[in-house]
């Protein structure tokens, strides 16, 4: 289980993340939802260590992230929102310089890398720069450099950026899986749809502070809502959508 416990960070002395407290336990899919400039990314890359923390506590496994950062480290994948690549590397070479740095045995790692590339389609062009791959291609070798060393926490921020419809549909139905799996996984996006159909629970964010933390189902029932996108819209979208896009078709139809 990951345990955030009263978790804020400040910028500037202003919060971005306040006071923020929820898990994600072994099994589920918990998504992570909040508009733009919410704390979702903050949140994600406080829990990866990437970022300090102002102040609280993250555990995982009922330990401190803090005890042993790097061994918390190799028990962790993830999916940033934005790629950072080495152009200058192939496919192939990125994903075994990932395996390097994992540990991992240098001819096992290559038969898994050699077949997650290709299943991700990428095979045919693993020997490639990744300078020429497309935001698609460059997603899946992030993908595969997340789930290489097999963790149990699987952090995912914006993973469907770039992907097309059938490499979506592989990635919804594998994040179920690696749940089912027993796999911890926190599962950030702004396709809302998707995240209804894949998670179990969600947490929501507004201004950096936590709105709901519960299933999916059950706010549904307290609010007396049909949908994610409605719950959404209720707690975290403060203006009138229907009247931002009239007022917009008005403006460039005049």
């Amino acid at each position: 289980m990951l345990e955030l416990r009263s978790v804020s960070k400040h910028f500037a002395g202003i919060p971005a993340v306040d006071r923020v407290s929820f898990s994600a336990p072994a099994g589920e899919v918990t998504g992570y939802l909040g508009p733009n400039g919410s704390g979702k990314t903050t949140t994600m890359k406080m829990i990866t260590g990437l970022i300090e923390r102002t102040s609280g506590e993250i555990l995982f496994q009922g330990k401190s992230i803090d005890d042993d950062p790097m061994a918390y480290k190799r028990r962790m994948g993830y999916v940033p929102e934005e790629p950072y690549l080495y152009n200058h590397l192939s496919g192939f070479e990125y994903l075994t310089m990932v395996a390097q740095l994992r540990g991992l045995p240098v001819r096992a790692a290559s038969d898994q890398i050699d077949g997650l590339l290709h299943l991700l389609s990428l095979h045919g062009d693993r020997h490639a720069s990744i300078a020429g791959y497309s935001k698609g291609m460059r997603q899946k070798v992030l993908i595969a450099a997340a789930l290489l060393h097999n963790p149990e926490l699987i952090l995912l921020d914006e993973p469907f950026s770039g992907l097309d419809v059938a490499s979506s549909l592989v990635l919804r139905s594998l994040i179920q899986e690696l749940a089912h799996r027993g796999k911890v996984v926190l599962f950030s996006s702004h396709e809302l749809d998707t995240v209804e159909r894949v998670s179990t629970r969600v947490v929501i964010l507004h201004h950096g502070k936590l709105v709901a933390d519960d299933s999916i189902a059950r706010l549904r029932s307290l609010m007396e809502l049909p949908t994610l996108e409605a719950i959404f819209s209720q707690l975290a979208v403060e203006q009138d959508t229907q009247s931002m896009a009239r007022q917009i078709a008005d403006l460039i139809h005049a």
